[in-house]
């Protein structure tokens, strides 16, 4: 090959990166998915290097505008979505996690210790057939399952309740919080149950875990986990968390985990839905009752507490909005600050992110991906209660506090924000009353302190 045909295919190259952007009557005709994905390649190659590969004349925004066309068409997100995670990742990364969203996690299983030891547990599921492996150095209890010639949720150790199926993603916010034996411990979105026998576990029986779940129809998943797994120092109850300072009393607890209901962006592989039913005013709205119930979970917590005084808040979303967001809020209206999480892996969060001006501690607070970890979407946040009661109206921006030039970037508008608080204020003034009603046949949580471990379900409705 001479020197001039080297030339020509390098000409040829150049040339044939302009084709990838279709014309008025390309666009027109039928829909060819393996022409899309091919462009969706062809497209984030050119945006990754533009300067040498563009076609003259064309601006970034326009293969911008195309791949998010072409994203729609073949993966089938919304232009809302796509603009968020085009917003936090750049081209290729994105592309990453959205294709990482299309297979499903590993299925992993926690090792339940009051009943047994993971190496006894792995050789028994082995024997009936279970190809498995631990989970990784990072957790001393989970196992990842490959395959299996038996079903992993109708073995006799599960029955026996040797061991919980549940995400590998869940072990974090409980590893976080770190319970120690004796404490009286909250998890305020209780429902099915593997966070709090995983705290149960580590607690080894000992103290009081206060397991809160808002729905009804979910108490039984949390029951029926806890009689499995053989926990008995669990009281199991059914309010509205944001209810829950009242009913328990502030300071009651020595520590708290919110694992908060959210949009659930980050497990897009269990719920494809996802990928096309979100927008940013639900995003707020998730954000807004997220802030609600940190607050109720820090003011249960004492700051006095010899060994706690620490809340672990979690969402299985990657929206800023729900995460970094949130936390920074909650940093000005109370005594707390952001303290390491003890996870030794996972992306720091953010401390600016478009309009967003985070408090630097953030960075302490950890986020996973499944493109990058192989978990769901995750965000896991440690705070620190350093005392009790709130804050006066501006924060002084001490030890881990924001100061209020560091207030999100991107409040709700006024006028929705109004809205909000207005049916927020209504629905909790009804809870108040309901459960005044009701106050004089029922013992409340802390009332239960100093009796032997048992398990009582409250119900207020």
């Amino acid at each position: 090959m001479g020197a001039g045909d080297i030339q020509t295919n390098i000409q040829q190259e150049i040339e044939a990166g302009p084709s990838i952007l279709p014309g008025a009557d390309e666009e027109a005709g039928p829909l060819d998915l393996s022409a899309v994905l091919r462009r969706i390649k062809e497209v984030a190659r050119v945006l990754d290097k533009f300067q040498d590969l563009r076609e003259e004349g064309r601006s970034r925004s326009e293969y911008m505008e195309q791949l998010k066309k072409d994203l729609e068409e073949y993966y089938g997100y919304n232009r809302f979505m796509l603009e968020t995670l085009l917003g936090m990742f750049s081209v290729a990364e994105a592309l990453e996690l959205v294709e990482a969203n299309e297979g499903r996690r590993p299925i992993t299983l926690r090792t339940n210790t009051l009943k047994t030891r993971r190496r006894e547990l792995a050789a028994a599921l082995i024997n009936r057939g279970v190809n498995l492996d631990p989970i990784g150095k990072w957790s001393k209890v989970g196992l990842v399952v490959y395959e299996s010639n038996v079903p992993v949720g109708a073995t006799p150790e599960y029955m026996a309740g040797h061991y919980m199926l549940q995400g590998a993603s869940s072990f974090l916010p409980v590893m976080a919080l770190a319970p120690q034996e004796g404490e009286q411990v909250l998890d305020m979105a209780a429902a099915p149950g593997g966070k709090t026998t995983y705290i149960a576990a580590l607690m080894r029986n000992s103290g009081i875990v206060f397991a809160n779940e808002v729905n009804p129809l979910r108490l039984k998943s949390i029951q029926g986990n806890l009689q499995r797994m053989g926990v008995t120092n669990t009281i199991v109850s059914n309010y509205d968390g944001r209810d829950l300072p009242k009913m328990m009393g502030t300071n009651s607890v020595d520590r708290a985990l919110l694992d908060a209901p959210c949009s659930g962006t980050g497990v897009v592989s269990k719920d494809p839905t996802v990928k096309a039913n979100k927008s940013q005013a639900e995003i707020w709205k998730c954000a807004h009752l997220q802030k609600q119930l940190l607050l109720a979970a820090i003011d249960l917590v004492d700051a006095g507490s010899k060994t706690g005084g620490y809340i672990v808040y979690s969402t299985c979303s990657i929206m800023v909005e729900e995460n970094e967001n949130v936390v920074n809020y909650v940093l000005r209206k109370r005594h707390v600050k952001v303290v390491p999480t003890g996870l030794d892996f996972g992306r720091p969060g953010y401390m600016r992110y478009r309009e967003f001006r985070f408090h630097p501690s953030l960075a302490e607070s950890r986020r996973f991906y499944p493109h990058v970890h192989n978990l769901d979407g995750f965000f896991v946040c440690k705070l620190k209660k350093v005392a009790n009661g709130p804050k006066d109206s501006r924060g002084e921006g001490k030890d881990g506090e924001a100061s209020d030039s560091e207030e999100e970037g991107v409040p709700v508008e006024d006028a929705e924000q109004e809205e909000i608080d207005a049916a927020e204020k209504a629905a909790s003034k009804a809870a108040a009353a309901k459960a005044a009603r009701n106050a004089g046949s029922k013992r409340s949580a802390p009332a239960l302190e100093g009796l032997p471990p048992l398990l009582v379900t409250l119900k207020t409705c």
